[in-house]
């Protein structure tokens, strides 16, 4: 099991995995948690939108951008909360 994956220097440990092949390129799905004192961090780092993504246990690496994004939160800027965040990249090329 895919217990995390990177994005360009950011290693972002996940709860839940999923990888496709869509028309010859790589659909991977993510679950993970962000705490409130990390938000900010993450919310930045999303708003690239383009990665290198690598994912250690599969040796596996592309350039992949966001094509869906949402949370169960949308504010984390209060203390002690999470929120659970769901992300999917899709493979572009280079």
């Amino acid at each position: 099991m895919v217990k995390e994956i990177k994005l360009n220097d950011t290693v972002i440990p996940i709860e839940k995995y999923n990888e496709e092949i869509v028309n010859g390129f790589h659909k991977i799905h993510i679950e993970f948690k962000v705490a409130s004192e990390d938000y900010h961090d993450v919310a930045v780092l999303l708003y690239e939108g383009t990665f290198t993504i690598t994912v250690p246990e599969k040796d596996l690496t592309f350039k992949g951008t966001i094509i869906q994004y949402f949370t169960s939160i949308t504010n984390l800027y209060e203390k002690e909360q999470v929120g659970d965040y769901s992300v999917t990249f899709l493979e572009v090329k280079e």
